[in-house]
């Protein structure tokens, strides 16, 4: 794409943002600050069409970016604007507090507030206790007793019903196996390791083991315990949204069950930085009415979760994208002390 193609769709894209309308070759011509003909602008309008980054609503002769022309529009052409100092000193107020719970929730909030959109926020999966001593007792014929020793002290007790009688001998070798070649990892990683070497090992210890320690792993918190959500009623004064009954049943079915809003969510804690997924391009979101920008967050230089804004495709990312990377860094300070 030429840069006059690429003017002509920077312009088209902001001026759709702003005023939500169909832009035609006369506003184009007025707005792009090219020295070119009517003619001119409408041959290239056509190109930009026929390649897919605009289109023409079937009731305007105007033209409206897809989401082919957004994503360019994001990834290549888009200027962001620094964050307001208002804004930002907003974002420090409400991220003042002891209880790690309220920053979470405030986060939320203060994305909603400042952007008018939904704010989300990933609560950071709780730290797994790593394995000190393990042993085995029986307790009658076919019930065993699980004693689990974590290196942060807990002790764990769990009863296992196994299919048949089992040996003192065999419950000391399975307390000696865990014990030699699991102490110090997480319960997570025991089960890893228990899977890989015992699997071909389909034996009544293997069975006790890997039944002991999925009994004795901590349950992770459901996707409405994992999540934070503010403002989504917000979204119901934007138009694209409120026009479309089936688009916004859907949205707020995501909003309910929340399990593609964790899928995206957990994706997007791997990445550096700012993250902009426009319409349905995730997989997760399933409306090309939507976006959403997210940016992982830390505590102590460790990314432990994920935070963003859901709003229309047709949002000012300008704007967005700065509040959600500020507001990241901001929580980060915060839930590491500083």
């Amino acid at each position: 794409m030429d840069k006059r193609a690429q003017i002509l769709l920077k312009t088209l894209v902001e001026h759709y943002i702003s005023e939500g309308q169909p832009i035609g070759s006369r506003t184009l011509l007025q707005h792009s600050g090219l020295d070119v003909s009517s003619a001119t602008i409408r041959n290239v309008m056509s190109d930009l069409e026929q390649l897919g980054f605009i289109a023409s609503p079937h009731t305007s002769a105007g033209r409206i970016p897809t989401q082919k022309g957004y994503r360019l529009f994001v990834d290549s052409l888009l200027t962001v604007r620094p964050i307001d100092h208002s804004a930002v000193d907003q974002l420090k107020l409400g991220l003042r507090s002891p209880d790690p719970q309220a920053l979470i929730n405030n986060a939320a909030d203060m994305l909603s507030q400042l952007t008018q959109f939904a704010g989300i926020v990933m609560v950071p999966k709780r730290t797994r206790p790593t394995l000190k001593h393990l042993e085995f007792l029986q307790l009658g014929e076919k019930k065993i007793l699980v004693i689990l020793v974590t290196e942060d002290g807990q002790v764990q007790n769990r009863i296992v019903l196994t299919d048949k009688a089992m040996s003192p001998s065999e419950l000391t070798q399975a307390t000696n196996y865990v014990n030699a070649h699991c102490s110090g990892l997480s319960l997570d990683e025991v089960q890893q390791r228990l899977r890989v070497e015992l699997q071909q090992m389909q034996t009544d210890i293997n069975r006790l083991m890997t039944a002991a320690l999925e009994a004795s792993s901590q349950q992770e918190p459901s996707d409405k315990d994992a999540m934070v959500i503010a403002g989504e009623r917000n979204l119901l004064q934007v138009d694209e949204l409120s026009t479309n009954v089936t688009s916004l049943r859907k949205l707020f079915e995501i909003f309910e069950h929340r399990t593609a809003l964790m899928q995206l969510l957990d994706q997007s804690q791997h990445a550096q930085g700012v993250q902009i997924f426009i319409g349905g391009e995730s997989g997760y979101l399933p409306l090309d009415e939507c976006s959403m920008v997210t940016a992982p967050y830390s505590v102590d230089a460790q990314v432990v979760g994920t935070l963003g804004v859901i709003g229309p495709t047709r949002m000012a990312y300008e704007r967005i994208i700065p509040i959600v990377d500020v507001t990241a860094k901001l929580l980060s300070n915060a839930l590491s002390g500083n």
